[in-house]
């Protein structure tokens, strides 16, 4: 099995545009998919395996990744299945409930914070030396709630905000081994009453979807010269100044 290149190791082809041409070059890249079976995460999982890539995808069933040694151990059970890792995206989040900062309580913030940055802190640092050996690739599906405050989703954002640094810490304490990139998405899923109200809060005049969120990771995946920044799907979202607007 070949691995995604490494600057000290053997050079991938020059000038790979997308990742199928990079498909031909490799037999096949493993991908470790947290929050793999969400919304997010199981179109990024479906997509990563159309373009030809194996791929685990973690959910529940795994265990709960807010615990050190279940993160530790589902990147084992990862990599035992694959035969190596070369992309890991965490995608995993919990806490995403509306609710008035005055009625947070330690569980609401807790559960933001779990699964969403100490569970990407515990599952990143695991999964280093597999993809520092690959030559590998971590992707932080962040959101723009971790760039614009949302009042009544104060845990999440908070949390959010706490992975977008997470990106930029580890793209410094793991280069020049693997990339480590963020994406952040706008609304990709919202009540069906709300999408008229969200689609105007677009510059594109409409929502995104789970597709484009995808369409994102693969395209970071391949982009060799790029890590330590987030790329943000939101439709230009955050352009608008949507005044009377209160998430």
């Amino acid at each position: 099995m070949e691995h995604l290149t490494h600057p000290n190791r053997r050079r991938r082809p020059q000038k790979v545009a997308c990742l199928k041409e990079l498909l031909t070059v490799l037999p096949a890249v493993r991908a470790l998919v947290t929050g793999g079976t969400g919304r997010v995460g199981s179109a990024i999982a479906a997509r990563l395996e159309a373009e030809g890539w194996k791929v685990f995808a973690a959910g529940r069933v795994h265990g709960d990744i807010s615990q050190v040694e279940t993160a530790r151990a589902v990147v084992r059970t990862a990599a035992e299945a694959l035969g190596g890792l070369d992309l890991l995206v965490h995608a995993a989040s919990d806490g995403f409930r509306p609710k008035p900062v005055e009625e947070v309580t330690e569980e609401d913030w807790d559960a933001a914070f779990g699964a969403t940055a100490k569970g990407g802190f515990f599952v990143t640092q695991a999964a280093a030396p597999l993809l520092k050996e690959a030559g590998g690739v971590v992707i932080m599906i962040e959101d723009v709630m971790g760039i614009q405050p949302w009042p009544s989703f104060a845990p999440h954002s908070a949390a959010k905000a706490a992975l977008s640094m997470l990106t930029k810490v580890f793209a410094r304490a793991l280069a020049p081994d693997v990339r480590v990139c963020g994406i952040a998405p706008g609304p990709v899923a919202v009540e069906p009453e709300q999408v008229e109200r969200r689609a105007s809060e677009s510059l594109l005049g409409r929502i995104g979807s789970s597709d484009d969120v995808a369409d994102a990771v693969v395209y970071l995946a391949g982009a060799e010269f790029v890590t330590g920044t987030t790329l943000v799907v939101d439709g230009g979202r955050l352009l608008q100044t949507a005044r009377g607007s209160k998430p």
